[in-house]
């Protein structure tokens, strides 16, 4: 919406828990100025940002605040991830899942740092994009976060800038590395294009402490699995869809949540390269089903099958909906910066963003700023929204009532002429 007059309450209060982290008044104000435009304006780039407001500088100064003016983005990520912690419904716990996915973010032109050609399975078709992978934390609450995330840069643009190729194997490392030096407790969970030997002993390798001293273990994770790998099962190496047409329906079990219910298998094996024993879980929608509908391996090889279901169920919670709101309501794809600065600093002010709802959310009680308890980042977004425009709507008629403008010198202000 054009013509704010005044930051939004969410925002200011961002200004008053972010804003020593930036060098002078006018780093603040850009950093309030972005910040509200990712909630509210059409088109979510420096351009449609810096057109949202009635009264700002010359776009070139919210150019340069996004990517030349000195301050530390790894510090506003930081603050942000502590000051989540602060809420009880947001806290890390030894429950909690750490999820893993990448995302491809569409571009207009490959003139952007990092951009290039990448195959969207969703769509099916190549297109120009940047490609995220992304860890999100799922508390225990139900409420979920982003925590980091790595960009993919192909290899011959790597050969081009004689810079180290990093796979999407060696980033998910990087990734578990991070969590790790910021001791978030979790359990990993990811899906079968990230189910490799090289990422399963990682995480596997990592220890991840108990209540008492002493009571390390290795740290968790939850994943699916290709059918057409391969698994050592009673001595014999063998697919893993050839196993599960080797499990009669007579062995199936039943598991039922609510008033649905589905079958399943496990059973502890090894796979291949794998360093560790792992727990299979097989499930079919229907008991006499020829074909699973997915298998689930984990190396927390005591669990439940209940518990493996839940944790790999929170990695859709924590990964897609981020994803989705990310770039339906928060401007993810938007940016349209060539450097890679930019463009990096730009998903940080989108995890801030989201996570400045997030904290919103389920409240017993409605916030001061919205007209109900918020539910959703797209609900959420309209509030503040509707909080915005009826700041401008306030101002304007205190200009005409109390200081006697006329209409022309309303709209003038406010540019809408």
């Amino acid at each position: 919406m054009p013509a704010i007059v005044a930051f939004p309450q969410i925002v200011q209060l961002a200004l008053e828990e972010f804003g020593d982290l930036f060098a002078n008044e006018a780093q603040r104000v850009h950093f309030a100025e972005y910040l509200t435009g990712l909630f509210v304006a059409a088109r979510k780039t420096v351009c449609g940002i810096n057109r949202e407001f009635a009264q700002t500088t010359d776009q070139s100064c919210l150019n340069r605040f996004v990517h030349h003016q000195d301050w530390n983005v790894e510090a506003l990520n930081r603050r942000r991830l502590e000051i989540l912690q602060r809420d009880p419904d947001l806290r890390y716990s030894e429950h909690g899942t750490i999820a893993v996915d990448n995302t491809l973010i569409d571009h207009d032109g490959q003139c952007i740092e990092d951009a290039g050609w990448f195959w969207d399975h969703a769509e099916d078709r190549y297109k120009i994009a940047h490609d995220y992978l992304i860890a999100n934390y799922v508390c225990s609450t139900g409420k979920h976060f982003p925590l980091d995330f790595r960009r993919f840069k192909k290899r011959e643009q790597c050969e081009a800038d004689e810079t180290p190729f990093k796979d999407h194997t060696k980033l998910f490392q990087e990734l578990v590395d991070a969590v790790e030096y910021q001791k978030i407790p979790g359990i990993f969970a990811m899906d079968s294009y990230f189910v490799n030997a090289p990422i399963l002993n990682y995480i596997h390798g990592k220890q991840m402490g108990g209540k008492q001293p002493g009571q390390s273990q290795p740290r968790g994770y939850v994943g699916s699995l290709k059918f057409n790998r391969n698994l050592w099962y009673k001595g014999e190496e063998v697919k893993a869809s050839v196993l599960a047409q080797r499990i009669e329906p007579r062995v199936r079990k039943r598991l039922r949540e609510g008033d649905k219910e589905q079958w399943y298998f496990t059973c502890t094996l090894q796979i291949p390269e794998v360093k560790h024993r792992v727990r299979i879980a097989m499930l079919w929608r229907h008991r006499e089903d020829s074909r699973p509908r997915i298998m689930l391996v984990s190396n927390r090889t005591q669990w439940e099958i209940t518990r493996m279901v839940r944790v790999y169920r929170y990695r859709w919670t924590g990964t897609e909906t981020f994803h989705r709101d990310g770039k339906q309501q928060l401007g993810m794809g938007d940016c349209q910066l060539h450097d890679g600065e930019g463009q990096t600093r730009h998903m940080h002010f989108v995890m801030l963003a989201y996570s400045l709802l997030m904290r919103e959310l389920w409240q017993g009680h409605a916030c001061e700023w919205a007209s109900g308890v918020l539910t959703t980042i797209g609900e959420a977004c309209r509030a503040v929204q509707a909080e915005t425009l009826r700041g401008t709507l306030q101002w304007a008629i205190d200009r005409v009532l109390l200081h006697a403008w006329n209409k022309e010198e309303v709209i003038a202000h406010l540019g809408l002429q």
